[in-house]
């Protein structure tokens, strides 16, 4: 059975057993999440969602936190500034191990949504402005 999962902007075919490289997750290494926008489930029979597959979802256990290759960034302007500029880039990234793939029954599951960097932060700091308005 494989699915089509979107996460981080981008979208995955995984089936059990699959390695893949992701955006970076808010999960610690031994962590297991679960994805919940599955667009795609395959196997005997093909659902596709509309956009998603209701009760569809992805198990997966994180790896590690891991940053990819460097990126370099030069510029050279020519003639007369002759200057010249380079900057890097390392991607940070999280390697995921999918253990499952469910074609209904996810709510039921008891595993933590995998949730971007971004989408942690903009809870606590919304956390943090709902603690302050409540004192």
């Amino acid at each position: 059975m494989f699915a089509v999962l979107k996460t981080g902007g981008k979208q995955y075919k995984v089936q059990a057993g699959d390695i893949l490289r992701v955006e970076k997750l808010a999960a610690n290494a031994g962590d297991k999440v679960q994805f919940n926008e599955i667009l795609m489930v395959g196997g005997e029979t093909v659902t596709v969602g509309v956009p998603t597959v209701a009760g569809a979802a992805v198990q997966a256990e994180v790896i590690a936190q891991i940053k990819a290759d460097k990126v370099i960034h030069y510029v050279k302007r020519r003639r007369k500034h002759s200057s010249q500029r380079t900057k890097g880039h390392r991607q940070q990234l999280t390697l995921l191990r999918v253990t499952e793939v469910l074609a209904s029954g996810a709510d039921a599951t008891g595993v933590l949504a995998a949730t971007g960097t971004a989408d942690a932060r903009r809870a606590a700091h919304n956390g943090g402005v709902a603690a302050t308005a409540a004192e």
